[in-house]
């Protein structure tokens, strides 16, 4: 009827995808912290048949006929996700990870109540209390800042602002913090204050799962993610929570927020979490952050100031100051050489956010490619050829021959031969 092949249905869309395959296996080495390569399978689920049925409501409880798969499928994705992370109750349902967090606030808080969040430039999120977004807008926020000379969040700060703002919500994680998240702090902090606790755990979510980061549950409240960073699998939200929260969640998400939940993508979550429960995946969040750690070593090697002076999870934060560059200098003088990161605020940060002083990587998706520590000691050369040696060209051939040594979605295991420094 409109055929079957998007090559000849569609070129300008198949152009364009299949440069972008072209540009993810073989021009770039991605180390943006917040992306990662999905395995095909999880693929496979996001261009599925479910993406033809809406389905609203819940397994069980849908507004339409004809939905008995699909609830098959969302039990699966919350039954696997509850295992994987301790929590008594899982919404799978939130198309993102900032709509996930709306549907929290609003599980547990009103407009105009009091929250207690991170600075945005210290780690934190837009959806954490920034006055562009609604967050910030609905709610009465204040923030909580690094430590200036350790730069990492500090206890005895986090129970001061707390008691001072006296907030209904406290909420932590962070989108640029290279340290593990101080679970501790904000337990002390709501004692003293009564307020519900809710950790934001989208970039350290498959660190969580693999037990390579503390867990959050079983003392706190709510707990919302993402699952396509370190987790590793389809675009999307998630919200965790309490049993005695699940009906306020399920409410808040739909009819609250959201109407019919995107099936497709619920499934490629089932895929993913699934992986998530197989023993190599704790192999793979290990390595994680062994990696990160050896690139932070070779990044210090070659006079790079890195935010707290290293990293405990998959990412690193440079203050490219040390370098007399802007991070969006850093940044462009990286993208062409071939090493894809993002400019980032860095705290105390005076340039502003589309400018910025730091730079942010992570090596998840790198590290999916199968690359470990001589590769991202390799990487950080790399990195200093092109910061230090401005030497862009000759930096993006070494670029492909890595990216061809360790190729993306192949069948075949290439032969692996150790990286030596240049």
């Amino acid at each position: 009827m409109w055929g079957k092949d998007l090559r000849d249905v569609d070129a300008d869309v198949y152009d364009a995808l299949e440069n972008e395959r072209q540009r993810q296996e073989r021009e770039g080495l991605e180390l943006i912290a917040s992306e990662n390569f999905v395995p095909e399978p999880v693929l496979e689920a996001q261009g599925s048949v479910l993406t033809n049925k809406y389905a609203e409501g819940y397994p069980g409880s849908r507004y339409y006929a004809g939905c008995q798969h699909h609830d098959a499928v969302e039990d699966v994705a919350r039954e696997r996700a509850a295992e994987l992370f301790n929590a008594d109750h899982v919404n799978v349902q939130p198309h993102s990870g900032s709509q996930a967090n709306f549907a929290a606030y609003f599980s547990v808080i009103e407009a105009g109540d009091r929250v207690l969040g991170p600075v945005l430039a210290h780690g934190g999120h837009l959806t954490h209390g920034h006055g562009i977004n609604f967050s910030g807008t609905l709610f009465d926020f204040d923030q909580y800042a690094i430590d200036e000379d350790s730069e990492r969040f500090e206890a005895d700060h986090i129970v001061a602002k707390a008691k001072e703002h006296d907030p209904e919500l406290i909420v932590c994680g962070y989108s640029a913090y290279p340290r593990e998240i101080p679970f501790d702090a904000f337990r002390e902090a709501a004692e003293e204050t009564g307020a519900t606790l809710m950790a934001d755990i989208a970039h350290v979510a498959g660190l969580v799962a693999a037990g390579v980061h503390e867990n959050p549950f079983p003392e706190w409240d709510i707990v919302t993610t993402t699952t396509h960073k370190t987790l590793r699998g389809a675009r999307g939200g998630m919200i965790m929570c309490r049993e005695e929260l699940a009906k306020q969640v399920d409410k808040a998400v739909f009819p609250f927020s959201q109407g019919g939940p995107l099936m497709h993508q619920v499934a490629a979550k089932a895929v993913s979490f699934g992986l998530a429960q197989r023993p190599d995946f704790a192999d793979y969040q290990q390595q994680i952050v062994a990696n990160a750690q050896a690139l932070a070593e070779g990044l210090q090697e070659h006079g790079f100031r890195l935010v707290s002076g290293g990293t405990d999870n998959h990412l690193v934060l440079a203050d490219m100051t040390s370098k007399d560059m802007t991070g969006k200098e850093a940044e462009q003088v990286l993208e062409a050489a071939g090493i894809v990161v993002n400019k980032n605020m860095i705290p105390y940060d005076e340039r502003p956010p589309m400018v910025t002083s730091g730079i942010r990587i992570g090596t998840p998706a790198l590290t999916t490619r199968g690359m470990e520590e001589s590769a991202f000691r390799y990487i950080a050369e790399l990195i200093h050829q092109a910061i230090d040696g401005h030497d862009p060209e000759r930096v993006q051939e070494e670029v492909q021959e890595l990216c061809d040594e360790y190729p993306l979605y192949e069948n075949e295991e290439p032969e692996r031969t150790e990286v030596v420094q240049q």
